[in-house]
C-alpha cells in the first residue's frame, strides 16, 4: 500500500459475554482509499465499525483513526422536528459560512431546493442523500458507511450508489463500506476485504475497470471468489 494511512488497525480483539467477536484483526486503509468490508451476519463487521467511530473500546490491540470521521447508517437518522438544512448542520454552530457549506453539500446531492423541507416530506432515497450531505459537509478524512443502501428500493439503490461513488471520487476521504452485498462491493470499492469469525480473510484489490462490468468474465470470477470466501455456493 502506497501513500499515507488514514486507518491502522492492529491486533484488534473484542469479546462480548466471553464470545470473541474480533480475534486479532489487522487492517490498513490508505488516505483516499475506498474499502468494502464483507462478512456474514455476526462476523464482527458492525463491531469493527463501532470501534472506528469510538463507540466501542477494544479489549486488546489498537485502532488509529483520524479525528475528522463521520458515518452514514442504514437509516438516515434525521430529526423530524428539524428542517433539512438544520439536519445537515446537526451538531455544528449554524454560522453563515457553515450554512453556505450545508447548502453546497445539499446541492451536491441534488437537494438544494429541499433545504427548507421537513424530513417527513422526503422519499427514502432523498432522506439518505440528506444523511450523506450531513456527513460530507464535515469534510471527513474517514467516511464510514454501514449498509447505507440496504433500505432503498432497487432503482433508488443504484442511483444512490452512483452518487456515493462520484462524491467519494470528488472529496477523496478514506471510506469503509460495511455491506452484505457482494456486487455492491465490486462496483464501488478499490479494495474488498472479507471478515470471517472475527478474522480477516480474503483481501483483494480491484485494479481492472472491466471487473466492475456485470457482463464481463472478470466480474463473474471475482463475484464467485468472494461468495466462496463467504461460504455461499457459487451456483446460488
Amino acid at each position: 500500500m502506497s501513500g499515507p494511512l488514514a486507518v491502522r488497525i492492529s491486533g484488534a480483539e473484542k469479546s462480548f459475554g466471553g464470545r470473541p467477536v474480533l480475534a486479532g484483526v489487522d487492517l490498513d486503509i490508505a488516505a483516499g482509499e475506498f474499502v468494502a468490508l464483507l462478512g456474514r451476519s455476526g462476523s464482527g463487521k458492525t463491531t469493527l465499525l463501532r470501534v472506528l467511530l469510538g463507540l466501542e473500546q477494544l479489549d486488546a490491540g489498537a485502532a488509529l483513526v483520524p479525528d475528522r470521521r463521520t458515518a452514514v447508517f442504514q437509516e438516515p437518522r434525521l430529526i423530524e422536528s428539524t428542517r433539512v438544512l438544520g439536519n445537515v448542520l446537526l451538531g455544528q454552530r449554524p454560522t453563515a459560512a457553515r450554512r453556505d457549506a450545508a447548502r453546497a453539500a445539499l446541492a451536491e446531492v441534488g437537494l438544494e431546493a429541499h433545504a427548507g423541507a421537513w424530513p417527513s416530506t422526503l422519499s427514502g432515497g432523498e432522506a439518505q442523500r440528506v444523511a450523506l450531505a450531513r456527513a460530507l459537509v464535515r469534510e471527513p478524512e474517514l467516511l464510514l458507511l454501514d449498509e447505507p443502501f440496504a433500505a432503498l428500493d432497487a432503482l433508488t439503490r443504484l442511483t444512490t450508489q452512483g452518487l456515493v461513488a462520484e462524491l467519494c471520487r470528488r472529496h477523496r476521504p478514506a471510506v469503509l463500506l460495511v455491506t452484505h452485498d457482494v456486487e455492491e462491493a465490486i462496483l464501488l470499492a478499490d479494495r474488498i476485504v472479507v471478515l470471517t469469525d472475527g478474522r480477516m480473510g480474503l483481501d483483494v484489490r480491484i485494479d481492472d475497470p472491466a471487473a466492475r462490468r456485470r457482463d464481463h468474465p472478470a466480474f463473474t470470477a471475482l463475484r464467485g471468489r468472494l461468495l466462496a470466501e463467504l461460504g455461499v455456493p457459487v451456483a446460488a
